[in-house]
């Protein structure tokens, strides 16, 4: 088993993706789908070696889970298989209005849930270069919160770079739970990844300005704060200046996994020891894949066809 550059962890759950209302019935598409394995997939395909950790259901979709991972080059040998009868979590998308996308999600007591540091910590090896984690997974629970802040310690600790992605969910915390859930990761992190409207909570409190709260974090320790605009791009803020980076202008057809396919990009960018700008530029380009296609992973780049936006429209490959 090789060393992986990158580890993750998280709940990953079987995704049903309807092409219609889900309440007007139909044909529904089965996945797999959850934001920290999303970046393992889109790592994956760039070339990197990287390991997900988490919880599945004993059952057929946890099976399912395992199965796409291991397809995609994941290392998924610290995976648990709750054996207990928790089963793996389910999520339902369904287009509401273009590329507005509705999400309901069950996984309230599924295995996911019940991750902790005993599940995460031995994933970690010596010689792993980043460790990512996302604010979701410490709002599935008390154990995964407390997982999430034993890898970020122990990562610290080893002089593993740590990656926290914002990720707010609003169906699973309060804007206040995920605050102060938070602080404590924010301590320890080194790279932190947010949208416009996360960054407020990676404060105590409402910062005046972007800028301010940008220097407030950098501040405080972390090395860089990276800040996603979508249609807009991205900004990096880091002691040595500002840098942005527009969008990849494409025609969008699903907006779901952007933010992950971003993270992908601009990870695999930091381990080839790019600069800012070229981390950056490869970021939206992964972006700009994803809401290319339909699927949270499905469409992400191998590190060959990243060239591929700079083809003349309607060009052939042959």
């Amino acid at each position: 088993m090789t060393t992986p550059e990158v580890v993750t962890f998280g709940e990953t759950m079987a995704a049903l993706r309807a092409h219609g209302a889900l309440r007007l019935g139909g044909s529904l598409g089965l996945s797999v789908a959850g934001a920290e394995s999303n970046v393992a997939i889109g790592l994956a395909r760039l070339g990197h070696r990287v390991r997900w950790a988490g919880r599945v259901g004993a059952d057929e979709l946890g099976a399912l889970v395992l199965r796409t991972l291991r397809a995609e080059g994941v290392d998924t040998h610290h995976v648990v298989t709750d054996d207990t009868g928790r089963p793996t979590g389910l999520l339902l998308t369904e287009p509401r209005l273009g590329t507005l996308t509705r999400v309901s999600y069950y996984r309230a007591g599924s295995a996911g849930s019940a991750l902790s540091p005993a599940d995460v910590l031995p994933a970690l090896a010596p010689g792993t270069r980043i460790l990512h984690l996302t604010g979701i997974t410490p709002a599935l629970g008390p154990s995964a919160a407390e997982a999430a802040l034993a890898a970020a310690m122990t990562a610290r600790g080893a002089g593993i770079t740590v990656c926290l992605d914002v990720n707010y969910r609003s169906r699973l915390w309060t804007s206040d739970r995920a605050r102060a859930a938070l602080r404590p990761l924010l301590a320890r992190t080194d790279l932190l990844i947010a949208s416009e409207d996360e960054l407020p909570l990676a404060l105590e409190r409402a910062p005046a300005s972007e800028s301010e709260a940008a220097r407030s974090l950098l501040a405080a320790g972390v090395g860089e704060v990276v800040v996603k605009r979508g249609a807009r791009g991205a900004t990096s803020f880091t002691a040595d200046g500002v840098t942005h980076c527009g969008a990849r202008q494409v025609d969008a057809v699903d907006l779901v996994g952007a933010g992950d396919a971003f993270v992908a990009g601009y990870l695999s960018g930091h381990l080839h020891g790019t600069d800012v700008s070229a981390r950056l530029h490869r970021a939206v380009t992964t972006a700009a894949f994803a809401v290319a296609t339909r699927g949270d992973w499905e469409g992400l780049p191998t590190r060959d066809e990243l060239g591929l936006f700079d083809r003349p429209d309607g060009t052939t490959i042959r």
